[in-house]
């Protein structure tokens, strides 16, 4: 499947959810790792607000050394490399698709100092 690079050059981004480990077995609680590095997955929610527009990002997958800072909810932040992936797969005999999203980094914003 194809991955397309997103620009977020003009948008604002904040922190919808925390990160947390990704699963990649819900039965067991086994953490997803990368399959070239062998590092632990976390996915993160992003807020992207641009143009008047704000969608949310629900799980956006990064490695776990790529989160630096503290992340928490209505914080701003900096995303490096996002990527939007499109995927395909039959659970149960049924057919899905969607689209995932992976980054190289999410790191905080520090806000700009006042000056007086």
């Amino acid at each position: 499947m194809a991955s397309f690079k997103i620009d977020l050059s003009t948008a604002a981004v904040i922190v919808a959810t925390a990160p947390q480990p990704k699963i990649a077995n819900r039965r067991t609680g086994e953490i997803a790792t990368d399959p070239e590095t062998g590092a632990k997955l976390m996915t993160v929610g992003l807020m992207v607000v641009d143009d008047g527009e704000a969608n949310l990002l629900d799980k956006v997958t990064v490695l776990e050394t790529g989160i630096t800072g503290e992340l928490t909810t209505g914080a701003p932040v900096g995303v490096t490399g996002l990527k939007a992936r499109e995927w395909e797969n039959v659970f149960n005999g049924e057919k899905r698709q969607g689209i995932s999203f992976r980054a190289v980094a999410i790191t905080p914003l520090v806000p700009a100092t006042v000056q007086g």
